[in-house]
């Protein structure tokens, strides 16, 4: 049983040696422990730090792009590179490594595919009493949306069976926390949460500049998400509001004619009618994009056997090689 540890690293050369140095090196279970970071496009000597220190794989982009992708990225490194399975945590040491073997043994018992690191969001000190209730809400509406009951739905903490590895799609650029929790939810994958501790804040987060953009940007992800699995029952919710409306006024309207005064009320009826027209057409827009939705599920399966085929053609060889 292999695991490879992924870090997401943006200009992480002053903190990055901690976290390396907090992480384990035998765990119950594991045969054999690896390291991989992603260079998101750092400035600094960053991937210096990981090649002294002594992780085996780095996965290098020339810009920074972001979160979700340097995450992707990462794990199409650690499934080429055999991982059985694999942790994601974070380069300035938000997590405790201890809580790695916590984390895992879900997977290990065969109960989940994965797993997110629960932090104790209430007793952390260095979160504002603002960022406090935002992380709770965003859990809450994710919970919500993906029909789950994770707690810590931002939480980076997490690990992912080589199964769930090769299913996984993130499609937003801004994170991958929170869209992979509405995809494991609705594609029936196996995902629970443990409770994990933190450590002290080594620097400010760097995801949550701003109080206002940070809750813009989860919500337009968590809603397109749960559009992208649920578009027909998206649409037809949207779709309610204006047919609700439009019906009422065309019965205030009929209500007249029936009493024998139609007069003057012809407005009423125009409007009835654009709002029913509306309403029929985003409900229309709902049965389509519920087709493309089936057609995505469809090009998913044969995402994942193309990659199921050549992950497990490379762990073959590297078994052989590594046998040898």
């Amino acid at each position: 049983m292999k695991l490879i540890i992924q870090i997401p690293c943006y200009n992480e050369a002053e903190t990055l040696e901690v976290a390396l140095n907090d992480l384990p090196k035998k765990l119950e279970g594991i045969d054999e422990i690896e390291y991989l970071i992603i260079n998101d496009g750092s400035k600094d000597n960053t991937v210096e730090v990981a090649r002294k220190w002594g992780v085996n794989y780095v996965v290098n982009f020339k810009q920074n792009k972001g979160l979700a992708k340097g995450f992707m990225a990462g794990l199409d490194g650690c499934l080429r590179n055999g991982a059985d399975i694999i942790v994601n945590t974070d380069a300035d040491n938000q997590y405790c490594a201890e809580d790695i073997a916590t984390l895992i043994r879900p997977i290990l018992d065969g109960k989940a595919d994965m797993v997110i690191g629960a932090r104790p969001i209430d007793d952390t000190e260095h979160f504002s009493f603002i960022k406090k209730k935002l992380q709770h809400l965003g859990s809450w509406a994710v919970r919500r949306a993906s029909n789950t009951d994770i707690p810590d739905a931002p939480s980076g903490f997490r690990a992912f069976s080589r199964e769930a590895a090769m299913r996984i799609n993130v499609v937003n650029d801004y994170t991958y926390t929170l869209e992979t929790i509405v995809q494991a939810g609705r594609e029936k994958i196996a995902i629970t949460s443990v409770p994990v501790h933190t450590n002290a804040e080594l620097r400010p987060s760097r995801l949550f500049q701003s109080i206002w953009s940070y809750v813009k940007k989860s919500m337009v992800t968590i809603l397109r998400a749960y559009m992208m699995y649920k578009p027909l029952k998206s649409f037809t919710f949207l779709a309610a509001g204006p047919v609700g409306i439009g019906l009422i006024i065309g019965f205030r309207f009929l209500y007249y004619m029936v009493i024998g005064r139609p007069g003057g009320h012809i407005q009423s009826l125009i409007l009835a009618c654009t709002l029913i027209i509306m309403g029929f057409l985003t409900f229309m827009i709902g049965l389509m994009a519920d087709v493309i939705a089936a057609n995505r599920k469809l090009l998913q399966d044969t995402q994942y056997h193309a990659r199921k085929t050549e992950y497990d053609a490379l762990y073959r060889q590297q078994k052989v090689e590594h046998n040898s």
